[in-house]
């Protein structure tokens, strides 16, 4: 794991050295655009509106329209604020852990303790256990300065960026729901069926199923070359028809409650009862009636 970022973490008089490590990473298939004629690859060129010549990357400055005027802004000029300077995370508050909102939150970085003494982070790792706070933070990164979080993960630091307040939309939109009436049975099966489906989450129960269907189509493909029956990859006929339809939202339109039961049976016993069916007490009389015929 190759660090990004040297720098320090900064608190009062406190000064923690760090080495900043992506926490995440893409696990997208990679695919490029070709043309559906002849397969030819499609690529991008950096062209010149004014002379018309293809420009390398390093000859690229950034730059400013107001609509009348542009200002073209150097990389020395970039390099030139102070803020892009800085290689301190500079604490500014500590706030309770479920304070910050989740909307706000960016890209994840792992700290490293960068010092032969490494026991100033233990001691803010362990503080911030303790307390069970997060602290509020500002980092230049990447030319831009950011706003982010402190907080712990198995003993390490984690620095996390938020979204400045002004980066946030609100919805322009009314609330939904908010006229609309909600009887107590309505409530209280809604409630029935939330708590069959709760427990404690594990990430690794979870699967990227397009990552792994997108990766079994491309092995088909070349097992099989460029004639390949998708259907026979992932499942046709009528089940897929069906699921297709499932997904889509198409089907027979049932009312709230009668979805809420049918819903809560389904989790309970793992299969779905007909509609009308009576559910539990229809399943149970059926039962009966099977024993006495025995």
């Amino acid at each position: 794991m190759r660090s990004i970022w040297t720098g320090s973490v900064a608190f009062g008089l406190v000064n923690v050295p760090v080495k900043a490590h992506g926490a995440t990473e893409d696990h997208d298939v990679g695919l490029h655009q070709v043309h559906d004629a002849d397969g030819g690859r499609i690529r991008y060129q950096r062209r010149c509106e004014v002379c018309g010549k293809q420009i390398d990357y390093g000859d690229i400055d950034k730059a400013y329209d107001d609509g009348e005027r542009t200002v073209v802004l150097t990389d020395e000029d970039m390099e030139s604020l102070p803020a892009e300077k800085s290689r301190e995370i500079e604490v500014v508050q500590f706030v309770p852990n479920g304070q910050i909102d989740p909307i706000m939150l960016e890209r994840s970085y792992y700290l490293e303790p960068d010092s032969k003494s490494p026991k100033a982070y233990a001691l803010l790792v362990r503080t911030l256990e303790e307390t069970e706070l997060t602290a509020v933070v500002k980092f230049a990164l990447r030319q831009k300065t950011r706003l982010g979080v402190l907080r712990v993960r198995d003993k390490v630091l984690v620095l996390q960026g938020l979204l400045w307040n002004d980066e946030v939309r609100e919805a322009d939109f009314p609330a939904g729901g908010s006229k609309t009436r909600i009887s107590a049975q309505e409530l209280k099966m809604s409630s029935a069926l939330v708590e069959q489906f709760t427990g404690d989450f594990k990430p690794r129960e979870f699967e990227d199923e397009y990552q792994l269907e997108l990766r079994a189509l491309i092995e088909q493909k070349l097992e099989q070359g460029d004639s390949l029956d998708t259907g026979e990859t992932f499942g046709g006929g009528e089940d897929g028809k069906r699921a297709a339809a499932k997904k889509s939202g198409s089907g027979d339109v049932v009312d709230l409650m009668e979805a809420l039961k049918r819903s809560i049976e389904k989790k309970r016993t793992g299969t779905t009862p007909a509609k009308g069916s009576g559910g539990i007490k229809n399943r149970t009389a059926q039962k009966t009636a099977r024993k006495k015929g025995a």
